[in-house]
């Protein structure tokens, strides 16, 4: 059932993160969509497009590698505490198959939350089948407040 205005009456994931005043130009741009947000987990999805794919014809490494980073930092969002950010550390992804087309469905979650430091997964499926798997630690931190050097 819609609202008044004739929008949904809640706000997908993907809003609800944008509402809490964070923008991801480079993700929009790339065609990721954050699908599902819970505790420490994620779901995303790449709708496989030509411009994904690398010269061999096949979706690039580094479009799976976004989105793998962008599972993991949709999973630690709802983790940290109110005042906190994540931020990626580092990440090892390990390529199973080729992604030639169709929708790659990107699931995420915490392994590990410490005070500074999360390690989280994220597993990358085509129609059910893995085509890479990926481990990352992410920094965790207040932000500083800005000033005008910043």
């Amino acid at each position: 059932m819609a609202t008044a205005d004739g929008s949904p009456p809640h706000d997908s994931p993907e809003q609800g993160v944008k509402k809490a005043g964070m923008a991801f130009p480079f993700i929009d741009h790339v065609g990721v969509r954050i699908e599902e947000i819970g505790q420490g987990t994620s779901r995303l999805t790449l709708r496989v497009q030509p411009f994904h794919n690398n010269s061999q014809g096949v979706v690039h490494g580094g479009a799976l590698f976004t989105l793998a980073d962008t599972g993991m930092g949709a999973a630690l969002y709802a983790v940290p505490g109110p005042q906190e950010r994540g931020s990626t550390l580092e990440i090892k992804i390990n390529y199973f198959k080729p992604v030639r087309a169709g929708t790659v469905e990107c699931r995420s979650q915490v392994v590990h939350r410490g005070r500074t430091v999360a390690n989280l997964e994220s597993s990358l499926f085509v129609d059910g089948v893995l085509m890479a798997k990926a481990n990352g630690s992410f920094a965790i931190f207040e932000p500083k407040a800005k000033s005008g050097t910043d």
